[in-house]
Formats: C-alpha cells, sequence, structure tokens
C-alpha cells in the first residue's frame, strides 16, 4: 500500500497543531470538572455524538457528504484501528483523569505524540537532523524538570496514583496507533469525512455505555462545560487531523507536546474565576524551568530544515 504524502504547507501545518494543542491543553481540565457530575461512558459518548452530528450538519449544508462508492475506498482494517485506537484513548484518560490531577494526567500522556513521532519515522520514512535530535534531546530534559513534582507525588502516594497513571500510559499507547492510522486514512480521503466516520462509529461503540438521561440532573455550568469538551472534540480533532495532510508526522507529534504547558496555564488561571468547580494547581520553579525547556526543545525540532525519503 502506498504511504501518505504531505502537502508540503507547513506553515499551515504548524497553525493547525498549534490550535490542536491549544484546545487539548484546556480541554484537559474542563473534562477534570465534567467529570466531577458525570460518568467517562456517556462524557466519551456525548463528545463523539455532537461532534459527529455537527460535522455531518456541516458536511450536508455544503453538500460535501461522502458518497457510498468513496467510503467503499476506505481500508478498512486501517480504519477500525483508528476508531478502536481513539475510543480505548478517550474512555482510558477519563478514567484515568479522575484519579490523578489535569497536569500530571498531560504530562504522562506526552508519551502518545513522541511514540507517534518515532513510529512516523519508521513508518513513513521521515528523518530529523542533528539540530532535530539536539531539540529531541532538550525536550525531553524538559519534560523530565517538568513532571518533577508529579513524579515525587507518585513516589510518596503511590497507591492512589498508580492505577491512573497505568490506565493514562495504555491511552497514550492506542492513541499512537490511532494518529498512525489517521495519517495512512489520508491516502484514500479528505479529513473531514474520515473524522465523521471516526466519531459516528465510535459514538455507536459507546452507546449501549451511555446513561444520556444523566444529562438532565446536570448544573447549568456543568452542561455547559460539557458542550465546551464536544465542540472542542470536533475542531481540535479536525484540526490534528487536516495537519497531517500538509505536515510530517514527526513534527506534528512533536508540536503536540506543548499541550502540558497550556494545561498548566489553564490549571493556573481558570481557579481565579470558577473556584468552586476547581482548585489551583501551582508549580515550582524547577517545574517552569522545564516548561520553557520543552518550549525551546519543540521550538528547535519543528523549524529546523531537514529532508525527507519519499
Amino acid at each position: 500500500m502506498p504511504l501518505h504524502q504531505v502537502s508540503g504547507r507547513s506553515r499551515l501545518g504548524l497553525a493547525l497543531s498549534l490550535l490542536t494543542v491549544l484546545l487539548w491543553g484546556v480541554l484537559a481540565v474542563a473534562l477534570k470538572i465534567v467529570t466531577q457530575e458525570l460518568d467517562p461512558f456517556t462524557v466519551t459518548w456525548f463528545r463523539f455524538t455532537v461532534a459527529g452530528l455537527l460535522l455531518g450538519i456541516y458536511l450536508a449544508i455544503r453538500q460535501q457528504l461522502p458518497t457510498w462508492q468513496q467510503l467503499k475506498t476506505i481500508p478498512w482494517q486501517i480504519f477500525a484501528i483508528a476508531v478502536v485506537g481513539l475510543s480505548l484513548n478517550y474512555i482510558l484518560f477519563l478514567i484515568g483523569l479522575g484519579k490523578t490531577s489535569a497536569n500530571n494526567a498531560q504530562v504522562i500522556t506526552q508519551i502518545a505524540p513522541v511514540m507517534m513521532g518515532i513510529f512516523s519515522l519508521i513508518i513513513f520514512k521521515e528523518k530529523y537532523n542533528y539540530r532535530q535530535w539536539i531539540g529531541v534531546g532538550i525536550l525531553i530534559c524538559g519534560l523530565i524538570l517538568f513532571s518533577n513534582e508529579q513524579v515525587r507525588s507518585l513516589v510518596t502516594t503511590f497507591d492512589n496514583y498508580v492505577w491512573g497513571n497505568a490506565l493514562l500510559l495504555l491511552g497514550a499507547v492506542v492513541w499512537a496507533f490511532y494518529g498512525i492510522a489517521q495519517k495512512q486514512l489520508l491516502q484514500t480521503l479528505p479529513s473531514s469525512y474520515i473524522m465523521l466516520c471516526i466519531y459516528l462509529s465510535a459514538a455507536i461503540l459507546f452507546t449501549p455505555a451511555a446513561s444520556p438521561a444523566k444529562l438532565f440532573s446536570l448544573s447549568g455550568s456543568h452542561l455547559a462545560i460539557l458542550i465546551f469538551c464536544a465542540l472542542n472534540t470536533l475542531i481540535a480533532y479536525g484540526a490534528f487531523a487536516a495537519a497531517l495532510e500538509h505536515w510530517q508526522a514527526s513534527r506534528v507529534s512533536v508540536v503536540l507536546t506543548l499541550t502540558p504547558l497550556v494545561t498548566l496555564g489553564a490549571s493556573l488561571a481558570l481557579p481565579n474565576f470558577i473556584p468552586q468547580l476547581l482548585s489551583p494547581s501551582p508549580l515550582s520553579l524547577l517545574g517552569w524551568v522545564g516548561a520553557i525547556a520543552v518550549i525551546c526543545g519543540s521550538v528547535t525540532i519543528s523549524l529546523s530544515e531537514t529532508k525527507f525519503k519519499k
């Protein structure tokens, strides 16, 4: 099977990747609040259902819904990997998030874009030059420093965190498989068609475990945040899929490592506006040094010129 080739519009790919980072960074905090009132299966079902319906309506209005002939071109084995991978990632992340903090969850799940980047170097024959490998080293050191407080908390309260972090780690692994499958599916159909099929398929998978009636018991603030999570799903994954059309997966995956920094910023700022829903999550000086190192490493990898095998 021929491998997907990017369009070469690297600036657009970078912009879409940064939009994904912003939305995913805030999403972790929003989900932490929503799961105070709603179970993970219903939250996940709602996100997939709303995202699928809205995307379907948008494509219908523009008369761009995929035809059956187009859908028949999808390699269904790869599509199944994408659906199962993303579905498992969603539910494992939510369950793990309920047992840890938003900052901790985002740090641990950074193994997902790192693994996706490594898979891309192997499968899609993408290559890093020496400056980019230096950037990888800086990024890894930054993540270690950034997660210093979370790692220490895992050691001191291991019994309380181990199960949640194991689920987060597993969720990160299956997401890497989803990311690679998503990129390969772009070989056959546009990203909007692929995401529509994935959203609706995942919604069907979660329907038996969901409890839609619980939505009517939510407070106004929790319902608003849940709707934001659903819209976030639609826009963020649409931007991610489009970024893979224009930019190398290894570079997209590196930019995604900035997500914990957005989560940290949201965790610091939002408690000032909604203290009844979210507690503050302060960061030490060492953590800030790590955050800056993560940014520098990502910029080095993203902006360094490199050659790719065809």
